[in-house]
């Protein structure tokens, strides 16, 4: 059922929010967590929305146009949830071409329910994170990869990390408290990386302005390989698509580029940790596509573990395969 012929029926509406929220208790009980998905779409049987939950502000994304339906929509979250603030972002599937005059409306600065919330401060696991809900689409974490930072700060132990694609550092915080000696965080958004610094002084780690660099990914690997730097760790978490001055990026069709750059400037029985979450990828083509990568680079590796999104608050339908992918290797 669409969500507009949903919103035709409350009750009903009600009764499925109502059953996600019950899902996620053990979430809801967490004294060290309080950022996770309240509503996962389809898996949820609420099909075109998911919510997200960053302490008492909830953020509301619609994949389907609801028209004058929207403030209905919100009043029912609002009604069930007792949000502070509620703020939405419209993801029509051409969203991440559309021009920067269009972003306004699709992610709204200002809170379209309750009180405007600029910054607050949530827990994952007990790492701090920084969140600006009323900035752009992404509001500084992705909630999918809760498990994948526990996995990295659990295992990465004293290695030398360099954290691709690095966004606010997420991965390079886990690392970090997780006793990594050094992490180089590497991002094309000077913007992003300050408020990645901004995530280390929450979590009580004096942040270095040398290993926030700013710059593209493959050119950078260029330059360690050329400096003969290396690392025992290395993450890439690309987004599905990208454009610099100097590269474009498809997941789908330049993977295997990427970690065979990569993996130039990473230590014999080093760590490689490859992300992707392009739904029209399968497991087995991402995978496969790290294993060229890593064939072409002429290095061996062990697969070590396969982790995805959790599914306690992002469940898929059984006939559907979760889009988060995750692999880990050690690498020979």
């Amino acid at each position: 059922m669409s969500l507009k012929a949903l919103l035709l029926q409350p009750k009903t509406l009600e009764k499925r929010l109502g059953t996600a929220q019950a899902r996620r208790k053990a979430l809801h009980n967490s004294p060290d967590t309080n950022a996770y998905r309240l509503c996962n779409a389809a898996g949820d049987d609420l099909e075109g929305l998911t919510i997200d939950r960053f302490a008492d502000v909830l953020v509301v994304s619609l994949y389907e146009d609801i028209g004058n339906l929207e403030p209905e929509l919100l009043e029912c979250i609002a009604a069930i949830y007792q949000p502070k603030s509620i703020y939405l972002k419209r993801r029509p599937k051409e969203a991440r071409v559309v021009s920067n005059t269009q972003r306004s409306e699709l992610a709204p600065e200002a809170a379209a329910w309750g009180v405007d919330t600029p910054e607050i401060v949530v827990l994952e696991n007990g790492i701090r994170f920084l969140i600006r809900p009323g900035t752009d689409l992404s509001v500084g974490v992705f909630l999918d990869m809760r498990d994948t930072r526990a996995w990295l700060r659990q295992h990465i132990g004293e290695a030398r990390v360099l954290n691709c694609f690095s966004y606010t550092c997420g991965f390079g915080v886990a690392a970090s408290l997780g006793s990594s000696s050094r992490v180089v965080n590497l991002d094309l958004s000077r913007k992003v990386l300050n408020w990645g610094q901004e995530n280390y002084r929450l979590n009580g780690l004096a942040p270095k302005d040398m290993d926030f660099i700013s710059g593209d990914s493959f050119e950078w690997f260029k330059r360690f390989e050329r400096r003969g730097d290396t690392f025992d760790a290395i993450i890439l978490d690309p987004p599905s698509f990208a454009t610099s001055k100097t590269s474009r990026f498809s997941a789908s069709s330049n993977y295997d580029q990427l970690v065979y750059q990569a993996v130039q400037s990473l230590e014999t029985g080093g760590l490689l940790l490859a992300c992707c979450n392009h739904a029209k990828l399968s497991r087995l083509q991402f995978k496969k596509a790290i294993q060229t990568g890593l064939q072409n680079a002429n290095r061996g590796y062990n697969l070590l573990k396969s982790l995805s999104q959790s599914s306690l608050d992002f469940p898929v339908l059984d006939t559907e395969e979760a889009p988060l992918k995750v692999f880990t290797f050690e690498i020979l």
